[in-house]
């Protein structure tokens, strides 16, 4: 067969690195791939060819060898030789991760956990410590996640001899996959565990202390390391994370580190000002409302919100000031309005003034 020009199958460069190598040899594997394209003969030879091409390229020695001479000697594996390398680089593009041979690990980290926990808006600004029960999957004692029987071993499993994986032919391929004997273990487990049946876990309630601290808001996470389900023979076992949910005060809108609240007042109060009682989280304070004071004006007091989580200081309690209207008046009461009302005739404040003169311009008065 005549020499073939392999840097032109792939479509790259004789300068070509080696991940251009890959990423060319994975493109055109995709395309003409045996699976991608059943009962087309010229898609498989050109599957064969830019395999064969990538298996010399990527291969140091050969490339030199063929840089230098045009071709490259048989050897006694052939093409094989570069097979098994040549099938994880083309699967890792496939399935996320490297193809390696042999068997599975049996130790896996065990899986993570959430718990909600609901905590009032007083607990949040103080922080606080409270117990929780978590059901879950502990490392078996017994067996110390093993699953087998003290003073047993696994045999070697007799499908895949140890090796975890099984091969057959697909076509011109030899595709290794796991055991199904061993499910990819290798081994075999004659002689399971009776305290967790082989399972290497068993079911147990755990009750754990969680330390909230002062500031924290509602959807944040608390990660308990090391207290999730535990790991499969031996292996680590997950976290667990609280997810903090806090109820809603029967006063305060909490708005980042600030504490909001409607704070209703009489129409002499706002025109006066005053001294009145309003409440913050932990009691009551004492605040000042200046003469003038308009509805929807917020009134602070400093230091009196939601500690920083991750700071100094605290936030402010925020009074929006919302002017009640009675509904209904005394006899007292709507003589000294209507006093105030002829009064006010005679001097009008700014908005007031602004809205009468645009009224003027509109209709010509």
């Amino acid at each position: 067969m005549a020499a073939k020009d392999y840097y032109t199958v792939l479509g790259v460069g004789r300068d070509a690195e080696d991940a251009e190598l890959k990423k060319a040899y994975r493109n055109l594997a995709r395309q003409f791939h045996p699976d991608k394209n059943p009962g087309n003969p010229a898609a498989e030879a050109r599957f064969k060819e830019v395999s064969e091409a990538y298996a010399v390229l990527s291969d140091p020695d050969k490339r030199a060898q063929y840089d230098r001479f045009g071709s490259v000697g048989a050897s006694p594996s052939g093409f094989e030789a570069g097979f098994g390398t040549i099938f994880e680089d083309l699967f890792e593009g496939f399935f996320g991760g490297g193809g390696g041979g042999g068997r599975r690990s049996r130790a896996r980290r065990g899986a993570d956990l959430q718990y909600r926990l609901e905590i009032s808006l007083e607990e949040a600004a103080a922080g606080t410590e409270t117990k929780i029960q978590i059901p879950r999957h502990e490392t078996c004692e017994t067996c110390d996640g093993s699953g087998q029987e003290t003073g047993t071993t696994p045999e070697v499993c007799g499908t895949c001899r140890g090796q975890g994986q099984v091969r057959f032919s697909q076509g011109f391929l030899t595709v290794a996959r796991p055991c199904p004997t061993c499910a990819g273990a290798g081994r075999i487990n004659r002689h399971p565990c009776r305290s967790c049946a082989g399972a290497g876990r068993v079911a147990r309630e755990k009750l754990l202390k969680v330390t909230i601290p002062p500031g924290v808001e509602d959807g944040n996470q608390l990660r308990l390391t090391g207290e999730g389900e535990g790991g499969l023979a031996g292996g680590h076992p997950g976290d667990l994370y609280v997810l903090l949910q806090i109820r809603p005060h029967e006063i305060f809108v909490r708005q980042g580190a600030d504490l909001v609240c409607e704070l209703p007042l009489t129409y002499p109060q706002v025109c006066l000002g005053d001294e009145v009682d309003v409440p913050v989280l932990d009691g009551k304070a004492r605040l000042h409302v200046p003469a003038g004071t308009q509805p929807g004006q917020r009134l602070f007091i400093k230091g009196k919100g939601m500690p920083h989580l991750r700071g100094r200081g605290r936030g402010n309690a925020v009074y929006e000031v919302v002017v009640e209207v009675p509904a209904r008046l005394s006899a007292r009461e709507r003589q000294l309005l209507e006093e105030l009302r002829e009064a006010s005739k005679e001097s009008s404040g700014p908005l007031l003034s602004s809205f009468l003169e645009r009224m003027k311009k509109l209709f010509g008065g």
